[in-house]
């Protein structure tokens, strides 16, 4: 990408991939992107479980009752974890993170999409959070926020269009004042 703005209008959420692995120096990019992502405090209470391990990313797409089926054919899966012991941003800090990946990984020509597992179910009921904890040996204390996906793009989504903006959601002040335009 050349800039931010072409960065943010062409990245788009991708659930079809190619299959074709990633490189190293790929992966490492992402990951560097990612360990200087912000954190509340510099706390950088998030870790990282990367899987390429095919059947491991098909156990992974089961991990909810629906909406993360595409594991299976991604090339990397990155669980974000965080420790709400080191913060009560947790949360933020997983979400940050997990940006970071999805826009280096667009900036690398790659596609990504975001598996939400907190406050999710597989679907015989079980929480997907444990499910995911149990299969990837996750620590007890650790949070899993959402997984990434990550792959080679088989089909690219088409950026965003600036006219679809929904610029009545902008409120100057106070929210009831009238949107900009």
């Amino acid at each position: 990408m050349n800039n931010f703005t072409d960065l943010v209008t062409n990245r788009r959420s991708i659930r079809q991939y190619t299959g074709e692995s990633l490189l190293p120096s790929e992966v490492e990019q992402i990951m560097k992107a990612t360990l200087m992502s912000p954190s509340s405090k510099n706390s950088r209470s998030w870790e990282f479980v990367l899987i390429e391990n095919k059947e491991m990313l098909k156990k992974l797409s089961i991990c909810k009752s629906s909406g993360a089926i595409f594991i299976e054919n991604c090339a990397l899966a990155i669980a974000v974890l965080t420790d709400p012991l080191k913060t009560e941003a947790y949360v933020e800090d997983s979400a940050i993170a997990a940006t970071y990946i999805q826009l280096q990984a667009e900036d690398l020509g790659l596609g990504t999409c975001w598996v939400q597992i907190s406050g999710r179910e597989t679907e015989t009921g079980y929480d997907s959070e444990q499910y995911v904890k149990d299969l990837l040996e996750i620590p007890l204390q650790l949070h899993v926020g959402c997984i990434i996906a990550i792959g080679r793009k088989a089909k690219v989504g088409k950026p965003h269009s600036e006219e679809k903006l929904q610029w009545e959601k902008l409120h100057i002040e106070k929210y009831k004042n009238e949107p900009t335009s």
